[in-house]
């Protein structure tokens, strides 16, 4: 036996070339590679780890890239992109110019369905299993891998309601390993732990009763019993269910013991495992953490205050309130739809909902923000996380477009804070009652502020602030983004640069908005959304209802075009709006 039989598989026919007693071998190989990369350069660890062996049968047994295999979300795609030749650029893995952490049809033929997002496989699945029925090719199989947090959305119920009716080429693989990014949640999941155990839900097979041939469930991580079955599963004809049991972050003990943190842990020690934790004891806080802080508090002397999350409760920080106040704090699953749309209920019966969404997914929920929310006028408060440019997570996940998605529906309110302290300030401000549905967004990652937890104020509604005055040039800066130009403050010509935290997009303030466009003659609008329709083209619109010279304003944006991965930095600099390219703008006035 080779001593390391990784080296020498660059693609899937190297694999089928191997005899199934190395196949063992590989897993082992292949689970090292993908610790020893991503305890350096980091990503999406345990999600990968767990679905090794299946990764490894898929690729033996089917023809990719000629038959088609689609994965769920993709998080748990490393195994995947190393076998099927990128191991050599997998050290690249989400970096700016490098391979993307997800599934990516323009990355490689074996990427047969972009993902990032939950739930869509079995639908992309089921689209291409029907095109090659009407192509008349009967022999290419079509593979979708999703697990049991997925399944549960709205989506893949819709797909699998339509599968169950067709004759369609068609395989899904649930990979049960009771996790999303936190622990699954629902009646699903409940059903599917019961199966597991052995009970009598057996006898009344949900996933049979939708037309499906059932199969399972078996042990993920037991190679040659995959890929009998997968073997068995490709002579059957019509849509087919395999129920795989497997362990989130499988073959290192501290990423199953610590399934949540090790879903995407950072630096760790590939021998120890151990996570490599930066001081932060001196640093502000991250405005996720802001956020579950501050409902707690509130919803302590408000009872009326109720938080909702779609499987987020870790990353949004809603999990301190879930943890203290537990009857009044919900984890729906992968469900935006029904999250918002619960919460329009609740706002019926005068409760008061803060849904705590990611910007990326709330896209998902659009035509329940419109038609459940904002056309009844309902006092929901969304708190719209990881808004702006996330980093390595890539155009798949960046908040780019909530401002402008937001901003054309009525009675929509949208604030953005410059700092934590505006967050709380909103926050507040909102549960003591309000008439509209208000978005609050705000960015992954950390603030400006130590000390932030300073009493609370309420916010004028629509009211804007000077930062710093100046006289020949007016910068209108939205969200956080303005603290670049407070740090600039120093490095500018003195009275010449006037900076204004517009805290609204809407309404804006428009009697401050009258006042500069009397006084300066060239406005600069910076936010950290699209451009097309966002922040600067609400005051371009308030220029020409006004009559004041479009001309003046000069937009300073996300352009329109999706952005790739990176760090934040990087991104910043390559679209013009890190630190020193505004500084470099204003100064060539």
């Amino acid at each position: 036996m080779k001593s390391n039989l990784l080296e020498h598989i660059n693609s899937p026919i190297d694999l089928r070339k191997l005899p199934k007693n190395q196949l063992s071998q590989v897993a082992k190989e292949l689970r090292d590679f993908i610790i020893d990369i991503v305890a350096t350069k980091e990503g999406h660890l345990g999600a990968s780890l767990g679905v090794v062996e299946l990764t490894i049968a898929l690729h033996y047994v089917f023809d990719t890239p000629n038959d088609l295999l689609i994965w769920d979300v993709g998080h748990q795609a490393y195994g995947h992109k190393i076998l099927t030749e990128r191991r050599q650029q997998f050290h690249t893995n989400r970096q700016l110019g490098g391979i993307s952490g997800f599934p990516k049809r323009d990355e490689s033929i074996y990427d047969a369905f972009g993902t990032g997002h939950s739930s869509t496989s079995i639908s992309a699945a089921l689209g291409m299993a029907i095109a090659s029925k009407i192509k008349g090719d009967f022999k290419k199989q079509h593979i979708a891998v999703i697990g049991d947090a997925s399944i549960a959305s709205g989506m893949a119920f819709e797909a699998l309601n339509h599968a169950g009716v067709t004759d369609a080429n068609l395989l899904i693989i649930l990979n049960d390993n009771t996790m999303g990014i936190d622990p699954s949640v629902g009646a699903l999941k409940n059903y599917f732990t019961n199966v597991k155990a052995g009970k009598k839900v057996r006898k009344n097979n949900i996933i049979e009763a939708l037309n499906f041939n059932y199969s399972g469930p078996i042990d993920g991580h037991n190679i040659e019993t995959v890929i009998n079955e997968l073997e068995r599963l490709k002579t059957i004809k019509g849509p087919k269910f395999l129920h795989i049991i497997t362990t989130k972050g499988k073959g290192l003990e501290q990423a199953e013991q610590d399934q949540v943190t090790y879903h995407a842990p950072g630096k760790f020690d590939k021998i120890t495992g151990e996570r490599i934790i930066k001081d932060t004891s001196i640093q502000p806080p991250k405005f996720q953490d802001v956020f579950g802080e501050t409902i707690v508090e509130l919803a302590k002397n408000n009872d009326k205050i109720v938080g909702i999350t779609p499987a987020m409760p870790t990353g949004s920080s809603l999990k301190l309130m879930i943890d203290e106040l537990p009857d009044r704090a919900f984890d729906v699953g992968i469900a935006e739809q029904h999250a918002v749309t619960l919460a329009a209920g609740m706002a019926t019966q005068g409760l008061i909902p803060f849904c705590a969404i990611y910007s990326t997914f709330l896209q998902r929920a659009y035509d329940q923000i419109i038609h459940d929310v904002a056309l009844q006028n309902l006092p929901v408060i969304f708190c719209i996380d990881r808004a702006g440019i996330v980093g390595e997570d890539g155009a798949t996940h960046h908040g780019v477009f909530d401002i402008s998605y937001v901003r054309c529906i009525p009675n929509m309110v949208i604030f953005a804070p410059l700092n934590e302290v505006e967050l709380r300030n909103m926050m507040y401000t909102a549960q003591l009652g309000i008439d509209f549905p208000l978005a609050i967004r705000y960015p992954r990652g950390r603030g400006t502020i130590i000390d932030w937890k300073q009493p609370f104020k309420k916010l004028e509604i629509g009211k804007a602030e000077c930062v710093s005055e100046g006289n020949e040039i007016a910068v209108l800066t939205i969200g956080t983004i303005g603290n670049l130009l407070i740090d600039l403050q120093s490095e500018l010509p003195k009275n010449k640069i006037a900076h204004y935290n517009m805290r609204f997009v809407k309404p804006l303030d428009e009697t401050l908005l009258h006042t500069i466009f009397k006084k300066f003659n060239t406005i600069i609008t910076i936010e950290d959304g699209t451009i097309v329709g966002g922040f600067g083209s609400a005051i371009l619109e308030f220029a020409s209802k006004n009559n004041y010279k479009s001309n003046t304003v000069k937009l300073l944006g996300i352009p329109d075009h999706f952005i790739e991965h990176g760090k934040v930095e990087e991104l910043f600099d390559n679209i013009q709006l890190s630190k020193e390219n505004i500084k470099e703008f204003l100064l060539n006035l």
